[in-house]
């Protein structure tokens, strides 16, 4: 699994994101009221299948956690990632 070189937070945006091989791919997320609703992953089709949404997840929830914010997952990606990392379970809004 090759890791992305860097995953910038923008919270302008409500977005994290890393460019790998000059493709953008992101974890995007709303700010409301100590809760973090994670809206939508996006890896593109040619850099698929490294771990890369993964780490943008990782990422996000990490940040949630560092400042206290609980986390709702709307994107199936992220709802399937925090079934699978228990570890994650305390941070469900």
């Amino acid at each position: 699994m090759t890791k992305p070189t860097a995953i910038e937070h923008l919270p302008e945006r409500g977005r994290f994101q890393t460019v790998v091989d000059g493709r953008t791919c992101v974890c995007d997320y709303r700010l409301a009221g100590g809760v973090m609703e994670i809206v939508h992953t996006g890896v593109p089709g040619a850099v698929e299948g490294r771990g890369i949404a993964g780490e943008l997840v990782a990422a996000a929830l990490a940040h949630a956690r560092a400042n206290g914010w609980k986390v709702r997952p709307v994107c199936s990606y992220v709802q399937a990632y925090m079934r699978r990392h228990a570890e994650t379970q305390d941070l469900l809004a």
